[in-house]
């Protein structure tokens, strides 16, 4: 996948935990595990914001994208 979530790594720059990302923008932990891994088709803007706020980062500090390799 060309986009790499790196959520994990701010939270860890953060020292917050999962849990606690998810009940300050008011997602499920389940939500956040699902983000973290890569495993969701979108993001909503909203919510995005939402983890901007709290974690003081911009949304390039936790959405990188890769060009795919050539084959």
């Amino acid at each position: 996948m060309p986009i790499i979530i790196e959520l994990d790594v701010m939270l860890a720059r953060r020292k917050m935990r999962s849990k606690e990302l998810a009940e300050r923008i008011g997602i499920t932990e389940q939500n956040v595990s699902l983000l973290k891994s890569g495993k969701v088709k979108g993001v909503r803007f909203e919510t995005l914001e939402k983890i901007c706020e709290v974690l003081d980062c911009q949304p390039g500090d936790i959405l990188i994208y890769q060009a795919p390799e050539d084959p």
